[in-house]
């Protein structure tokens, strides 16, 4: 039996799942998704919302189960503008309301679902979501990316279509995504890179995190390409929808890139994570080219998000993790964090005051540039002895 005190020993808290969703825009998806005047299904807040486009091009969402007897909207039809529940063909409005029974003389009055209020942004369906049920605050919408389609059917002008992936998470909190805002060092270990710049900047409903990288020469996948260098700076507007803008120097051969990584929250540990690249046209490459470097890249970061789920799906939550100086302000983006999950009264200055912190990443790469070589040292060494 150990003779260590059980005071000196450090317990991991893992706190208690918030019992509400976040209050913010939230991205369903890419708009033309939605657009081929079928309902849709969407897991979403802990229920399911129903998607259609009605005749004027508008795309509504409604909480997915008719308020009648519990009927699936998203396995209804769409009729006209409304949206008609497959078990008695009540029909539901994009403004909520139950607008026609065709059996019945008339609708009842209190005939109302839940609606949600939405933004087509970048090419993507955005809802808002909030637990106190203010109206939709368009001011915290993220920015337009100039160049790149904004409405449904429209073309973009210098950057590829969107290559979007879909992927389910399960047994985490989105929290752990938020998290990596503030983690330099993961993307050594987990991405395999080699961080050389990284400083934070909190403020009202923004986090943003510069930084500027290069490949790892002993690992493949994700980073790891010694001819890989990154300048990035990412943004998230809100609690869920994060801009991404990516110079990228590989041998030599320059592109820009925006990654879009957002996620909507499914239950109290499962959320649905999606992203999208899309890249500038360079000049004089024609668009099967342009496309294709497109998806390599799209394939490279995709590998760096599965890196990411591998972690998440495997780790406990820990409200009080140990921390040192070099693992940036963790508490801090936490904090800030938290003005989602809070009645708009209580949300303190703290949460939304300007915070600035730079990681000294001198320490770190002394240490991984010598562990590098010495795998890089022990690889030739093996293959030597083969």
């Amino acid at each position: 039996m150990s003779d260590t005190p059980k005071t000196d020993v450090r317990s991991l808290d893992p706190g208690t799942t918030p019992m509400r969703y976040a209050r913010g825009w939230h991205c369903l998806g890419l708009a033309s998704t939605f657009a081929d005047g079928r309902p849709h299904a969407i897991t979403g807040f802990g229920t399911k919302l129903v998607v259609w486009q009605d005749s004027h091009g508008e795309l509504n969402v409604l909480d997915g189960y008719c308020r009648h007897m519990g009927g699936d909207l998203t396995q209804g039809e769409v009729k006209g503008d409304n949206v008609a529940c497959p078990f008695h063909d009540w029909r539901w409005g994009g403004d909520g309301k139950c607008k026609e029974i065709p059996y019945a003389r008339r609708v009842p009055l209190r005939a109302r679902t839940r609606r949600y209020e939405t933004a087509v942004r970048n090419g993507q369906l955005l809802v808002w979501n909030d637990p106190e049920g203010s109206a939709a605050d368009r001011d915290l919408l993220p920015p337009e990316l100039p160049g790149v389609a904004q409405g449904i059917g429209e073309k973009n002008d210098l950057y590829t279509d969107w290559s979007w992936e879909v992927v389910p998470i399960d047994g985490s909190h989105c929290r752990e995504l938020i998290d990596n805002v503030a983690d330099m060092a993961h993307f050594y270990y987990v991405h395999f890179s080699f961080p050389t710049s990284f400083r934070n900047i909190f403020e009202g409903n923004t986090a943003t995190q510069f930084m500027e990288s290069k490949g790892r020469p002993d690992k493949a996948g994700g980073y790891g390409d010694a001819e890989l260098f990154l300048k990035s700076e990412a943004t998230y507007y809100g609690p869920s929808y994060m801009i991404n803008w990516l110079d990228v120097d590989y041998k030599g051969f320059q592109t820009e890139v925006i990654l879009v990584n957002c996620h909507i929250p499914t239950g109290p540990d499962s959320f649905t994570l999606q992203y999208g690249i899309t890249v500038k046209k360079p000049e004089g490459l024609d668009d099967k080219t342009t496309a294709y470097i497109a998806k390599k890249y799209a394939k490279m970061f995709g590998e760096g998000f599965l890196q990411d789920v591998h972690i998440w799906q495997n780790k406990v939550a820990v409200q009080n993790p140990l921390l040192c100086e070099e693992d940036g302000p963790v508490y801090q983006l936490r904090r800030w964090y938290e003005q989602f999950y809070t009645d708009v009264a209580d949300v303190k200055p703290e949460m939304t005051d300007r915070f600035e912190f730079e990681v000294d990443t001198t320490k770190a790469n002394e240490y991984w540039h010598a562990e590098v070589a010495a795998n890089l040292a022990r690889r030739t060494e093996e293959t030597a002895d083969a």
